[in-house]
């Protein structure tokens, strides 16, 4: 069958195998969904007396049809999945989420590509950071199948009648709070991740200042990257890897940062992250192909080619001033006067 067919196909065998499940009335309804770093078409499935619904892939699900999977089996799966997924929903109060006091200590900041989300961004306040925009949720908690979180839209902030302003400012007094920033060198991330606890066992207890690279994000890895607007982090990094760095955008999820001790270059570095991209991580979970840097004497936050571009102007100018200064300097003719 067609993608067509298989759209109108899913929608009633889906609803058909919930509504089995239930023994209640459920809606399913096909409808675009434009998420950070992606859109597709998706089957919404909710029970009858709710607004919170579920959202499945039929792009995914139609693909693993071209590769063979039975369909039967997709819609089973798909409605195992939604029923799941509506019965490990998080506790949702509709009256709380109508007042913004009631929801601003659930606010948290994360750090999308500013091009890939461009139309999506026209619809939600965000402030802009280099290449990258900083958007706000409503974290709601966790369920089996990841966690909750709603998208604060223009829509919602004129709801509110607040500004994005005051948005801004209480997103960042909160979203340490709720994902408390975590930065760890290299040698600490593969022993939790092998589950060695004993560093020196696996020849990884690198001192600080020997640390070629740390992962930036917060507790739990989600949506990490936002770690980049919160207001001391540049200052707590360089602190942690003793000066300037690089950053490296990993994933939408975590960075990794380099310190800037001459051994790097931007180009290799951008290199490696467009590498990275394109053969390791998920497009849904891609920020940027840039690499950006930190100058912790100047406090200045940039894309790594902009710091190049100032150091580079800074030294010719110094080297421009030295010229002046020796041109100044007395000095004698062939007659061994001083002019």
């Amino acid at each position: 069958m067609n993608y067509e067919e298989f759209k109108e196909n899913l929608a009633n065998d889906v609803k058909e195998q919930m509504e089995a499940r239930s023994g209640s009335e459920v809606t399913v309804e096909t409808r675009t969904v434009e998420k950070m770093n992606e859109t597709y078409d998706a089957l919404t499935v909710k029970p009858e007396d709710s607004i919170i619904g579920v959202n499945l892939n039929i792009t995914k699900l139609y693909e693993e049809y071209e590769d063979g999977k039975d369909f039967e089996n997709i819609v089973k799966d798909a409605a195992e999945v939604a029923d799941n997924a509506l019965s490990n929903r998080p506790d949702f109060n509709l009256e709380a989420f109508k007042d913004y006091d009631s929801m601003k200590d659930k606010l948290a900041v994360e750090v999308v590509s500013a091009e890939r989300n461009k139309d999506l961004l026209e619809t939600v306040p965000h402030k802009d950071i280099e290449d990258m925009a900083v958007v706000y949720r409503f974290v709601l908690g966790d369920t089996q199948a990841g966690t909750g979180s709603i998208l604060v839209t223009n829509q919602l902030l004129d709801n509110y009648g607040i500004t994005a302003e005051q948005l801004h400012e209480d997103a960042l007094k909160n979203a340490p709070e709720i994902r408390p920033l975590v930065i760890e060198g290299m040698g600490e991330v593969l022993a939790k991740q092998m589950g060695v606890d004993d560093l020196e066992m696996l020849g990884l207890n690198i001192p600080p200042e020997q640390e070629q690279m740390f992962v930036a994000s917060v507790e739990g890895n989600v949506h990490g990257a936002g770690v980049l607007a919160y207001q001391n982090f540049m200052d707590q990094a360089a602190d942690r890897v003793g000066g300037s760095f690089f950053i490296l955008p990993s994933s939408i999820h975590e960075v990794l940062i380099i310190p800037d001790n001459g051994k790097f270059d931007t180009t290799s570095l951008e290199n490696m992250v467009r590498e990275v991209n394109a053969t390791t991580v998920d497009p849904t979970d891609q920020l940027t192909d840039s690499v950006y840097h930190y100058d912790a004497e100047a406090k200045i936050f940039e894309l790594a080619e902009k710091f190049e571009e100032r150091t580079a102007t800074k030294e010719a100018d110094l080297a421009k001033d030295d010229k002046i200064k020796e041109f100044s300097k007395p000095h004698k003719d062939r007659g061994g006067e001083a002019i």
